[in-house]
């Protein structure tokens, strides 16, 4: 009997024609075996491959057999009437494994590749027509109808290697751009580089021929823009500029040279296509993937993608319409390719948990929510200010957008204006004319944006009314400083904030998809439905804050800001509400509120002019009430000479009113501490971060940790530093400005210049000194040696921890620290998670600020010796922008091992992230120069790196290789703990590839190594791996006392993730040994501390307990 033609198809969705008709492919697991040998394209793939692309590192003990029947089951649909267990003509075994017999008239990724070699071929001949090359690829892409393998659950994409595939899509998008150009019709390419830019929205390549190829199709101002777009993108999402590729491309717009002008060529035949990839004869209109974009076509229609709705049937193959060039509008991935279809992203799609995963390039469009809720309910809103006095006809207009009658609350609330100092939202942000009076109905989403000069009092009536109506918003309240106008350049960027937000929520880190779109899509889904008070302080413009805005009713958002955001009146509606300085009832009514109505009753004079020389400002009255309260014997007249004498100097915060110039009260509050704390008030200004403890400050003025701390009590008795939480100090975004500028005034001061505590008029010198505050007094000192001190005492305590939580580390010693830096003396690995965990935010910021600074050296050492900590915590997305930032400082330096160790850093967070083809590409790079210089670890580092990308890619035995290599290389340069480890490594991927004795004699030589040298992380991952083995040998009591070890040492360690994988084990044990009850037990259990970490493989686990159920 003739075999029955059948075409597969995995450019797209994957899909199955069986003499003309699509038959329904089976179960999800059955389908992604189907994509997985597909994807290989008849190679061969062996059943270990097939079980970890299907389960990962959790196969269960029945594995092998659902293959089997998966394979039955796939035969038998490809050949119907074969009789049970026999081979097919279609899927054979072959050399362990099973593949499929496809060529290029029977899978359009075979005929895709077929085509596009054959172009290449062409493009190297020299008689070769560029037209020919042009028509080829275009009708090699014409085949793709969406990423490979779209449809198929994520973690299986990635582990079967799809991404791959995805990739030579976009290098053929490449080349037929270059192409087209050349051949002068690159208006038919077009199209392909706008779904591939919508895919990929940071791959520079791409943007360099898109933004050539709009200007040569003649859209010179939209390719200036998507430039601009694809600049700012690159900086949010990476922290990079635009490389020389997409620069020269930018250049070659600007000067009108390089480009080709767009002709009428409307792309070559048009044909349907099949599933196996061969053209069928046919029509087709000239609005397919092939036709030129015109410049009449509507410029936000956007093509569509697999399952819009659009026509996706066999016979057309997945045909798009017409495409048009992206619009001129900057925001985010839609300005590269045209824009969104609504102002606001919507929320996630069909997400099964409250961290659904998406692939890393796509963003969620849905308009659906996940239908569950997020696991905690934050409460994150400061603390309330108890003596909140006046703004009452602003209070009650913000109150009246939610409820309609104004609500004006007790009198309490009615009297007068305060803030005491804490405004982080500072100052001004928007237009007043959008009716901030009319109530919303419920379930609107209301947004609100309080603007004034500095200190004028906006976070504290945004807070105080966050307060009053929180019970309103049941789900929860999330606050967050974006630090838009930090003097020292920190502005926090949206997707910053975005993940702040996630975490708050329950968002695991290593659950946060790529990219700030997605992120902020997951974000909003995770609010749909539900009733959240946003708000947002401090932030610098409407581009920051719209990630941030709920998508969906029900939730109230709160900005306060110094500008004023009229982007957010003109595209979302907020109302806005403008703060002015206090009048003189008002502001007398402040001072009263808080010295007593007695104080002020003899000195109305003197509280009036205090009032006026304020000028009304609510943060200057504030400080000059605490002066007053802290001195109550002081008159009011003194403090208003005090006042009218003092000198301020932050003329940048300062209005047309020469009196609201808060630098006069900072100025005379700086003059009321002693000499050493004014001293050491503008060296503050040096610290990058958002707060400091006291040993840090110690270090940055070469004073004792001791001496240090009472300075800084001193400063925050006086509201000149805050305390935010227990031993951590930060500086208000004005008084930063004021300390910066006497810092600039100074020249840099020398501290030894400086008048000695006993000069200072004001405060008597304390007589005795410890012997060590003595040492450490102040010796001669400038601005540059105080930052190094500073830096030196981050990457030096950074740097002894970095052994303590990763015993195998390689670290680059720093070299010997400045006099006078008190690196903090970690004992133990909780003690290093405590100092990194506390610093976190801090050492991000000082990576950066070395590399801005010039000193590349600190950046990369700095940010090499938290790579224990960011993989541990799971903060990939951190990990992959202070890599690239240590990267580029390790270039600078010239030096081919600090570039290996840079690429090889890099490669491994992008690694986390799923980036694997770029991972390798900088390992291998990596590893030559490791070989050039002769570093035997650092090749044997990078080797380890690249075992473990090929696994994520599905190469298990290119994962054992590389290992092993690792391994040799570890023990002959005498590293222990590093060959230890890895030969954990290589006992790991022998028991995944079934060699189960193999595995059990490398683990056991590394269990007593791993605890000789005290390395208990390394020894809870052996017990797992020893496990495991004895499990698949059948060893049963052997496998549930190395999981019980295993476990214990990550409930010592705090790793509930891994916790809840042992947990998992045990029970896949205990049910492989009869023991159902024992089972149900310890799944329940796993699938407890899953619930509470918000993770999705909770999800796996109640399946388990519902098949334990049915057997209990």
């Amino acid at each position: 009997m003739a075999l029955e033609p059948v075409r597969f198809a995995v450019l797209g969705s994957v899909r199955v024609e069986r003499a003309g008709v699509e038959p329904a492919l089976g179960p999800p697991q059955e389908r992604a075996l189907l994509g997985l040998l597909l994807v290989r394209a008849g190679q061969p793939v062996t059943v270990s491959e097939i079980v970890d692309v299907l389960w990962g590192g959790r196969p269960p003990a029945s594995a092998v057999n659902v293959v089997r029947r998966h394979v039955g089951s796939l035969r038998r649909l490809l050949e119907p009437g074969l009789p049970n267990r026999a081979a097919g003509r279609w899927l054979i075994r072959d050399a362990g494994g099973y593949r499929l017999l496809v060529d290029a008239d029977s899978l359009d990724l075979l005929r895709f590749r077929e085509l596009r070699d054959e172009a290449r071929r062409v493009a190297a001949d020299p008689r070769g027509s560029a037209a020919r090359v042009v028509e080829l690829l275009t009708d090699a892409l014409a085949l793709w109808r969406g990423p490979a393998g779209v449809g198929l659950p994520a973690e299986v994409r990635e582990r079967a290697g799809f991404a791959a595939v995805d990739r030579e899509r976009t290098v053929a998008v490449r080349e037929a751009a270059d192409a087209a150009l050349r051949a002068g019709t690159p208006a038919v390419v077009l199209p392909l580089l706008q779904e591939a830019v919508r895919d990929a929205p940071l791959d520079e390549p791409l943007l360099a021929r898109l933004v050539r190829t709009l200007a040569a199709t003649g859209y010179e101002e939209r390719a200036l823009s998507t430039y601009r777009a694809a600049r700012a993108k690159l900086a949010e999402e990476l922290g990079i500029d635009p490389g020389p590729e997409l620069r020269d491309a930018h250049r070659a717009v600007l000067d009108g040279t390089g480009l080709v002008e767009g002709t009428s060529y409307v792309g070559p035949r048009r044909e349907e296509a099949s599933y196996g990839g061969r053209r069928r004869a046919g029509g087709g209109d000239a609005d397919g993937p092939h036709a030129a974009a015109r410049p009449e076509d509507e410029p936000g229609e956007e093509v569509p993608r697999e399952g819009d709705g659009q026509n996706n049937s066999v016979a057309h193959g997945g045909s798009s319409p017409k495409a048009a060039p992206p619009s001129s509008g900057a925001e985010g991935a839609a300005a590269l390719t045209g824009p969104q279809p609504s102002p606001s992203p919507a929320p996630v799609a069909q997400a099964p948990t409250p961290v659904p995963a998406a692939p890393p390039t796509q963003t969620p469009t849905s308009t659906s929510a996940p239908q569950t809720a997020p696991t905690t309910v934050p409460a994150q809103l400061p603390h309330d200010l108890p003596t909140f006095t006046g703004r009452r006809a602003e209070l009650d207009q913000v109150l009246a957008l939610l409820t309609g009658d104004g609500d004006s609350g007790t009198d309490s609330d009615r009297t007068a204006d305060s803030d005491n100092g804490t405004d982080s939202g500072g100052g001004a942000g928007g237009d007043s004319g959008t009716g901030g009076g009319h109530a919303h109905p419920a379930g609107t989403v209301v947004i609100s944006a309080i603007g004034g000069m500095a200190g004028i009092g906006k976070t504290t009536l945004a807070v105080h009314w966050a307060h009053r109506v929180a019970d309103r918003f049941p789900d929860g309240q999330l606050y967050v400083n974006l630090r838009g106008f930090a003097p020292s350049g920190g502005v926090m960027s949206a997707g910053e904030a975005v993940r702040i937000f996630l975490d708050a929520l329950g968002v695991p880190p290593e659950r946060v998809p790529h990219g700030v779109d997605a992120q902020a899509a997951l974000y909003r889904g995770l609010l749909a439905g539900r009733r959240f008070l946003v708000l947002l302080d401090n932030a610098r413009d409407t581009e920051q804050v719209r990630p941030l805005l709920p998508g969906t009713p029900g939730c109230l958002t709160i900005v306060t800001s110094r500008n004023q955001l009229t982007g957010l009146v003109s595209a979302h509606g907020a109302h806005t509400l403008a703060l002015r300085p206090l009048d003189a009832t008002q502001a007398r009514s402040f001072l009263e509120r808080r010295l007593g109505a007695g104080r002020l009753a003899g000195e109305t004079r003197a509280a009036a002019e205090i009032a006026a020389l304020c000028g009304g400002l609510p943060l200057a009255l504030a400080c000059v009430a605490a002066r007053a309260a802290t001195h109550p014997d002081f008159p009011l007249s003194a403090i208003a000479a005090e006042l009218r004498a003092a000198h301020g100097s932050l003329d940048a915060f300062s209005r047309t009113d020469a009196a609201a110039n808060v630098g006069a009260v900072f100025s005379w509050s700086l003059g009321a501490v002693s000499a050493e704390a004014a001293l050491l008030f503008p060296l503050l200004a040096l610290h990058p971060g958002p707060d400091f403890s006291a040993a840090a400050t110690a270090s940055l003025a070469r004073l004792s940790v001791r001496r240090a701390r009472s300075l800084l009590a001193e400063l925050a008795d006086v509201h000149l530093v805050g305390e935010p939480a227990p031993g951590r100090y930060a500086l208000h975004d004005l008084l930063r400005a004021h300390a910066t500028e006497l810092l600039e005034e100074q020249h840099p001061t020398e501290l030894s210049e400086a008048p000695h505590p006993a000069g200072h008029p004001e405060v008597p010198h304390q007589a005795v000194q410890s012997e060590e505050d003595a040492q450490a007094g102040h010796p001669a000192d400038t601005r540059e040696a105080a930052t190094e001190r500073l830096y030196a005492y981050y990457l030096h305590t950074a740097h002894a921890a970095e052994p303590l939580l990763a015993p195998h580390a390689d670290p680059m010693p720093p070299g010997p620290p400045p006099p006078g830096v008190r690196a903090e003396p970690l004992a133990d690995h909780p003690q290093a998670l405590a100092w990194l965990t506390a610093e976190y935010p801090t050492l991000l910021a000082v990576v950066g600020a070395a590399a801005r600074s010039g000193r590349d050296q600190v950046a990369c050492l700095l940010a090499w010796s938290l790579e224990p900590y960011f993989d541990r915590r799971g903060h990939w997305h951190d990990w992959t922008t202070v890599q690239r930032i240590a990267l580029d400082a390790a270039l600078r330096t010239a030096d081919p091992v600090w570039e290996a160790r840079g690429l090889r850093a890099l490669a491994r967070a992008e690694s986390r992230l799923g980036l694997h083809g770029s991972a390798r590409l900088r390992l291998d790079r990596a590893l030559a120069l490791f070989t050039d210089a002769g570093d035997t670890v650092g090749r044997a580092d990078t080797h380890r790196s690249l075992g473990w990308t090929h696994d994520q890619e599905g190469d298990l035995p290119g994962a054992l290789r590389h290992n092993r290599l690792a391994m040799e290389l570890f023990r002959d340069s005498g590293r222990r703990a590093a060959y230890a480890s890895v030969l954990n490594s290589v006992g790991w991927y022998h028991a995944l590839l079934g060699e189960h004795q193999e595995a059990l004699s490398h683990c056991h030589r590394a269990l007593a190594l791993l605890q000789e040298l005290g390395d208990r992380y390394g020894e809870a991952a052996t017990w797992h791996t020893i496990a495991y083995a004895h499990h698949h040998l059948g060893r049963h009591p052997n496998a549930l006392l190395g999981y019980g070890h295993a476990l214990a040492l990550y409930r010592e360690l705090g790793v509930p993730y891994l916790e809840a994988c042992t947990l998992v084990h045990i029970g896949d044990t205990h049910a492989a040994m009869g023991d159902h009850a024992g089972a149900f037990e310890v799944r329940q259990q796993a699938l407890t501390v899953l619930i509470t970490l918000g993770h999705p493989d909770a999800d796996q686990v109640r399946a388990l307990l519902t098949t334990s159920e049915r057997t209990t």
